[in-house]
């Protein structure tokens, strides 16, 4: 399946220069959610993660369903303020500030073998401070999943020997 046929782009949103990748077409089509959700499944059980988790909002449209498929457990990753039980967190550096995320002290246990999911990789800095919050339980980040990777963006970088699925790609456009 070429997944890009379920992508759109959109020029100059949410400000001038930049073009998005409107990924709400692969949700509303059963066959290309099914592709995506077996795609990331499949490196689960490639990269022998017991868990996932992912940002919200947009890494929980992939996380959840690839998690069930799998047939693994699903944690989410979210904003402060946003989970009820007790959390841990960390900072990370935007290009014009600071943001912060969140996930519950007791969803990565010790030893686990974590995959992040998320629906786009750019830079790269939101999934690195998440692969902080995974190493600071002493866990183990078996791979990162992303439906759309900007190769110019260079963000697969920050990862080092990580293993890395991305299930399309764009460069420049």
């Amino acid at each position: 399946m070429n997944i890009k046929d379920y992508i759109e782009s959109i020029p100059d949103f949410p400000k001038k220069g930049i073009m998005f990748r409107d990924i709400t077409p692969i949700l509303e089509s059963p066959e290309a959610m099914h592709y995506v959700t077996k795609e990331i499944a499949k490196f689960a059980e490639t990269t022998k993660a017991n868990l996932i988790i992912a940002p919200e909002a947009r890494g929980f449209f992939f996380g959840i369903p690839a998690a069930m498929e799998a047939n693994i457990g699903f944690a989410p990753v979210r904003k402060p303020g946003k989970l009820p039980r007790e959390t841990i967190s960390v900072k990370y550096d935007l290009e014009y500030g600071t943001d912060e995320l969140q996930i519950h002290v007791d969803a990565i246990k010790e030893g686990d073998r974590v995959l992040i999911v998320d629906d786009l990789l750019a830079t790269g800095g939101t999934v690195e401070a998440i692969v902080k919050l995974v190493e600071s339980r002493k866990a183990e980040v078996a791979g990162i999943a992303f439906v759309i990777e900007l190769d110019d963006l260079k963000g697969r970088e920050r990862f080092g020997d990580i293993p890395v699925l991305s299930l399309t790609h764009y460069e420049g456009e």
